[in-house]
């Protein structure tokens, strides 16, 4: 007699909290294959820590796929037959790894997978205000020829601040452009430095020496406000800070302040303390150059961070 073979193991309910991973048909069909029930987050908008936790309740999943939601023991109380976690996207600030070890709960996880989306984003930033492109597009859609071409990004000092996957990865990009590349991290990162032309320095000699500043370190009480006043006076006043990273890293009052003061060059930023971020007050023209939280989100990345997420929940049911 032939033996049976063994049936494919299947999720009873598949939630999915991440609304970009929700708009995204080919993840969707993916995750779909994984549980006998899909339910999607088709709010369209992020969920706070009461959201998620109302989501849970509601739908009781034993499987989840999260995004930058907070994934809080408050929110895991609530969770009482989930078995396994993907996570879309690499910031784990936000989820307790403690409570979920506590419980037993599976968490797949990919570091770095939307490197190259953030660090492309984070090198047009530069480029983009070095050559007086933001400024240029502004003046031309209010019908003003303004003929000036700022300056080259080469051989500007850029100053790193976080040397992981995204910092390093950005390092590699501007090789070409022979920029003097100063970089500042918690742990020794002198070799992988060296390896990518850039020198470790302290963070006050980073920031008194460097053209461009650019943050790509985790959010936290570490992080939080690391650059602030008291930075902003080490800095020279032609600076642009750029923060790719998280909305709590960059003082975003004084930050700002600063530059309508003329105290920095330019500030760029795709994170905000609070998102999303409506205002209309920051113009490219005042030297605001702001993206409403992009940076991970070309196309090719979310389809690498939705696949992250996806193998995780498959190496969970094929154990």
């Amino acid at each position: 007699m032939p033996s049976k073979q063994k049936s494919k193991q299947l999720f009873e309910c598949l939630a999915v909290a991440s609304p970009s991973f929700c708009k995204d048909k080919q993840l969707v069909d993916e995750a779909r294959r994984l549980t006998r029930k899909l339910v999607l987050n088709d709010k369209g908008q992020r969920f706070n820590e009461d959201d998620l936790r109302a989501f849970i309740v509601e739908h009781q999943p034993d499987a989840l796929i999260i995004g930058t939601d907070p994934l809080t023991a408050k929110v895991l109380s609530a969770a009482t037959k989930l078995k396994a976690i993907g996570k879309y996207g690499v910031g784990l600030d936000k989820v307790d790894l403690e409570a979920v070890k506590a419980r037993g709960i599976f968490f797949g996880f990919k570091a770095g997978v939307n490197r190259r989306s953030v660090s492309e984003l984070t090198l047009a930033f530069m480029l983009g205000h070095q050559r007086n492109i933001f400024k240029s597009i502004s003046r031309m859609q209010d019908g003003s020829w303004v003929k000036d071409g700022g300056s080259q990004l080469s051989a500007k000092t850029i100053g790193l601040v976080g040397f992981g996957n995204i910092g390093s990865d950005l390092a590699d990009l501007l090789r070409p452009f022979h920029c003097k590349i100063l970089i500042h991290d918690i742990l020794d990162k002198t070799d992988q430095a060296h390896a990518l032309g850039a020198t470790q320095v302290s963070y006050d000699d980073l920031l008194a020496s460097s053209d461009v500043i650019s943050f790509h370190v985790p959010g936290g009480n570490e992080t939080k406000n690391m650059f602030s006043e008291a930075q902003i006076k080490l800095v020279k006043p032609t600076t642009l800070i750029i923060n790719t990273a998280r909305g709590s890293v960059v003082d975003f009052i004084a930050t700002s302040k600063a530059v309508r003061e003329k105290r920095l060059g330019g500030y760029a930023s795709d994170v905000f303390p609070s998102e999303p971020l409506l205002s209309k007050d920051y113009l490219a023209e005042d030297g605001f150059y702001f993206t409403p939280h992009i940076g991970g989100n070309a196309t090719e990345a979310v389809l690498d961070m939705g696949q992250a997420a996806i193998d995780g929940l498959k190496h969970f049911l094929e154990q």
